[in-house]
C-alpha cells in the first residue's frame, strides 16, 4: 500500500439514501451488522429493515433517511477501517458531519444515531410542508448566485445552502422566493435552475427552530477531542476540539454547507485519495467538478470495496 498517501475520508448527506443500502455489507461482515443491530437497539424500531428492504417512501422521510444514512456511512467505515492506512482527515456533507464525527471519535455512534434522528425531526417540524423549498442552480458562479437570492427574497428567506462544487450550487428558503430565483437564475444565465423535491428548506434561517433543539441535545451527549482533524462545512476550516466541533453542528443547520470550499482546504493540505464512505457516489461527482487530479473511490457495498482495497494496493 502506497504509505505516502495523503488520505481522506468523506461522507454523504441526505440524498444518498437507497432502499437495500448496507445490506450486503450486513451479510458478509459483523462489523456491518452489528452496527446496524447497534443502531436499532438505540432508536427503538427496525431501522436495519427500512435500509435492506424500504419502503422507499418511508426512507425519505428526514427522520428515517438521517439515521439511515449516517448507520450505512458507519457500518461501511467500519468494514473498511481495518483494512486501510489511518485517513489524515475527516470530513461530511451536512449530515454526513456526523459520521465524519464518529469516525474521529468526538461522540458514540448511538449518541449520533438518536441525534441526527431527531436532527431530521425538528428539521421537518421548523417549517410546515409547502412553505419552504430548495433549488438547484447549475453552471452559475456563486457571486452571481448569491445576487439572485437577493433579488428574490423580496422580505422573505432566499439564500444560498450548498455550495457544492463550482458547477453546483443549491438555495433555499421560502417556497415563492426560491421559485422567483429558478426563473432569475434563468434568465441571467444559469444553465438549468430547477426546484428540488425535498420536504423542508434545509440550511437556510428558516431552520433557527431546529437549530435551537438540537443545540440543547447536543450539549448533553459526552463529547471528545476529534482524533482526526474534521473539515467543517459551515467555517470550511479544520476542527480538532469537542467546543468547536459542537459549535460547527449547532451553526450548520442555518448555515451553508460550504462543500467546496471544504474539498479544496483538503486538497491543499496535500489529500490526494478522497474515499466516500456510505450510499452512493454524488461526493465523488462533485470531486470531478471541483478538482479532476485527485483519485475520489467509493464504499458502499462488497463491488466498491473490492475495488478501492485494490486501487489503494497499488
Amino acid at each position: 500500500m502506497n504509505e505516502s498517501r495523503k488520505i481522506a475520508l468523506i461522507f454523504p448527506g441526505q440524498g444518498s439514501q437507497v432502499v437495500g443500502m448496507g445490506k450486503e455489507l450486513a451479510e458478509r461482515y459483523p462489523e456491518a451488522r452489528e452496527t446496524f443491530e447497534e443502531a436499532d437497539y438505540a432508536l427503538g424500531y427496525k431501522l436495519s429493515q427500512l435500509c435492506f428492504e424500504g419502503p422507499e417512501d418511508q426512507l425519505r422521510l428526514t427522520e428515517i433517511t438521517q439515521p439511515a444514512i449516517l448507520t450505512t456511512s458507519v457500518a461501511a467505515l467500519r468494514v473498511l477501517q481495518s483494512r486501510i492506512p489511518k485517513p489524515n482527515f475527516v470530513c461530511g456533507h451536512s449530515l454526513g458531519e456526523y459520521s465524519a464525527h464518529v469516525c474521529a471519535g468526538t461522540f458514540s455512534f448511538a449518541d449520533a444515531v438518536r441525534t441526527v434522528r431527531n436532527r431530521g425531526k425538528y428539521m421537518q417540524e421548523a417549517v410546515p410542508v409547502g412553505v419552504g423549498s430548495m433549488a438547484a442552480i447549475l453552471g452559475m458562479e456563486f457571486g452571481k448566485v448569491a445576487a439572485v437570492c437577493h433579488d428574490a427574497a423580496q422580505g422573505e428567506v432566499c439564500s444560498p445552502a450548498n455550495i457544492n462544487s463550482p458547477e453546483q450550487i443549491v438555495i433555499s428558503g421560502n417556497t415563492a422566493a426560491v421559485e422567483r430565483a429558478t426563473r432569475i437564475a434563468d434568465e441571467r444565465g444559469a444553465k438549468r435552475a430547477k426546484v428540488l423535491p425535498v420536504s423542508a428548506p434545509f440550511h437556510c434561517s428558516l431552520m433557527k427552530p431546529a437549530q435551537d433543539r438540537l443545540e440543547n441535545d447536543l450539549k448533553k451527549i459526552t463529547m471528545s477531542k476529534p482524533v482526526y482533524p474534521v473539515a467543517c462545512n459551515v467555517d470550511a476550516e479544520m476542527v480538532s476540539d469537542d467546543n468547536r466541533a459542537l459549535d460547527a453542528l449547532v451553526r450548520q443547520v442555518t448555515g451553508s454547507v460550504k462543500w467546496e470550499q471544504c474539498m479544496r482546504l483538503l486538497i491543499a493540505e496535500g489529500v490526494d485519495t478522497f474515499i466516500e464512505v456510505g450510499p452512493g457516489k454524488v461526493l465523488c461527482g462533485l470531486m470531478r467538478q471541483i478538482d479532476r487530479s485527485r483519485t475520489c473511490m467509493n464504499v458502499g457495498d462488497e463491488a466498491s470495496l473490492t475495488k478501492t482495497l485494490e486501487t489503494l494496493g497499488k
